[in-house]
């Protein structure tokens, strides 16, 4: 593993230790695009529980002091959603200690709430002198099967070695 590598995990895991429960207590909207033939639904749902994780780091050839480091990340949500996921994420430190940032999407495929389908999560998370801000939401329009239209935010939580997510969603209804 080299020097990047070594960062890019330090950051990671710094990162997401950092973040309190609330570090996003944002909501998903209730509107829908223009034109969009949906109808949203007028309650935030919550799915909450426990997720595995596994970061590989992946290698760079031109690997120097200013690289981007990437890992592949395979997830296992547990609770409300049961799920695997897949993804990629690239991470930079910055040149002061504890400011870094990530940024990693993840494609997410099994059953949330009893409704089958895949979605698509989008991270970006900083890190300004020590400081975090992590902000985890659907892709728009990136939900499949029974999972069309759906929308939301998560938070994560990494407490005693447990990682925890809280997904805060609402699932639009096609007419």
């Amino acid at each position: 593993m080299n020097v990047t590598t070594n960062v890019f995990a330090i950051l990671v895991a710094s990162l997401c230790l950092a973040l309190p429960a609330t570090a996003s207590e944002e909501t998903p909207g209730s509107t829908t695009p223009a034109g969009a033939n949906q109808r949203a639904t007028s309650m935030t749902a919550h799915a909450t529980g426990t997720f595995d994780v596994k970061l590989v780091p992946q290698e760079d050839p031109d690997a120097g002091e200013s690289a981007v480091g990437r890992m592949s990340l395979d997830k296992q949500f547990h609770g409300e959603l049961e799920a695997t996921a897949k993804g990629q994420m690239l991470a930079v430190q910055g040149s002061v200690e504890g400011s870094a940032g990530y940024v990693a999407m993840e494609r997410v495929s099994g059953t949330l709430d009893g409704r089958h389908g895949s979605f698509v999560l989008q991270h970006s998370g900083t890190m300004t002198r020590g400081t975090p801000e992590l902000r985890v939401s659907v892709v728009p329009d990136s939900g499949t099967g029974e999972l069309v239209g759906l929308a939301g935010t998560m938070t994560i939580e990494i407490a005693d070695g447990e990682h925890r997510y809280d997904f805060a969603y609402l699932l639009a209804e096609t007419e």
